[in-house]
């Protein structure tokens, strides 16, 4: 019997470098300093500079990563925030636990990510100015960034990316993280970049943010047991950062697998009744998740599931209609009519570096059959 092929497989990851993680857990562990430490400090610079930024600053979660960053830059109760609904409720998430308020823009549906002309619609009907903007780089492939970047400016409001499933896709030959005021990423095991736990990273290019955000990220101590602002608990531990800079050496040889998986699907699914992803020139996706679009999709899920093939949905509620947010977040104008059709259509195929080439084929296999 063929063993069912998982959708993603973080434990392949450490598995694929166990000598070297466990040796870098050993030598924190023997150390004995396991908070804020040397480990940490090293990652932080190792990630900087891996990102092109100048200053990294290590929380406990990307979640935390944006509520931070918004804090950082005076972002808080009473301000809009503007991103997307069709993302992990972290996003939204976030912003709140910032005190602001969301206000939600609609997406392509050729990239998934944040429409520039619906945001800029947004920004030019509303009374009260948006005074951030928090695009998604959804799935590893960058949002229109640069256009983004360009209204926030017009308009007054600072970019804050949220990287968490980006980490290296490029846009013009800079990565993602790099363009805005502040970039959060978040190292969840099933990431790009994922730690044996949770974790996060905040990146910017301006020293004083940096200085800010490290400051409340430790109960906005300056001199320990001393609150010079109203901080927060999130901090990297010294554990996960000792992981993370050992896959770091690595990342960009996953990456550059999980390309090579996404051609292997774009070959073999093709002159299917699916919507492939793309990527448009200029742009290296990373291919966090291989998403196609299928208006049959549940019925394509149980056949994969059926034939071995473990698939997923990202997200199948966009962050509006879940129970938490439903009828108390804010639109653009038009709604969200292309977040909501994306959200009955897509399904995450297997994807993750150590993926075997057998196992790629089995996955195109069994998505022809299910669809020819």
């Amino acid at each position: 019997m063929i063993s069912p092929i998982p959708q993603t497989d973080p434990r392949a990851a450490y598995l694929s470098q166990k000598a070297d993680i466990d040796a870098a857990v050993a030598e924190v562990l023997a150390r004995g300093q396991y908070i804020l430490g040397p480990e940490v400090e090293a990652f932080e610079q190792a990630f900087a500079e891996w990102n092109g930024s100048r200053s990294a600053v290590g929380v406990a979660s990307g979640t935390d990563a944006i509520a931070l960053g918004l804090r950082a830059l005076g972002i808080g109760r009473g301000d809009a925030v503007a991103t997307v609904s069709l993302t992990a409720s972290a996003t939204v998430a976030a912003i709140e636990l910032a005190g602001a308020t969301p206000v939600l823009v609609d997406v392509e549906a050729a990239s998934f990510n944040m429409d520039p002309e619906a945001l800029e619609r947004l920004l030019r009907a509303r009374t009260q100015p948006v005074r951030a903007i928090i695009p998604v780089h959804l799935y590893g492939r960058p949002a229109r960034i640069s256009e983004i970047r360009t209204l926030g400016q017009r308009w007054g409001a600072v970019v804050v990316e949220d990287a968490a499933q980006a980490h290296g896709a490029e846009t013009g030959g800079r990565k993602v993280g790099a363009f805005g005021e502040i970039g959060a990423f978040s190292f969840y095991p099933t990431k790009n970049l994922g730690a044996l736990g949770d974790g996060g990273m905040l990146v910017t290019d301006d020293a004083d943010i940096a200085d800010r955000a490290r400051s409340l990220r430790e109960y906005g101590w300056r001199r320990r047991f001393v609150s010079e602002a109203a901080g927060m608990n999130t901090r990297l531990d010294e554990l996960q950062a000792a992981v993370l800079r050992v896959k770091l050496e690595r990342l960009d040889q996953a990456n550059a697998r999980r390309g090579d998986i996404a051609n292997a699907y774009a070959e073999g699914l093709k002159g299917l009744p699916l919507i492939l992803p793309q990527e448009p020139e200029r742009e290296t996706h990373v291919w966090h998740q291989y998403v196609v679009r299928s208006p049959d999709r549940d019925r394509l899920r149980q056949a994969l599931s059926e034939g071995g093939v473990m698939t997923a949905i990202h997200y199948p509620e966009p962050v509006h209609r879940q129970p938490a947010y439903a009828r108390r977040l804010s639109t653009g104008p038009g709604g969200l009519p292309v977040t909501e059709a994306l959200a009955a259509e897509v399904l995450s195929l297997p994807i993750y570096p150590e993926l075997s080439v057998e196992s790629v084929a089995q996955v195109i296999e069994a998505t022809r059959a299910a669809l020819v």
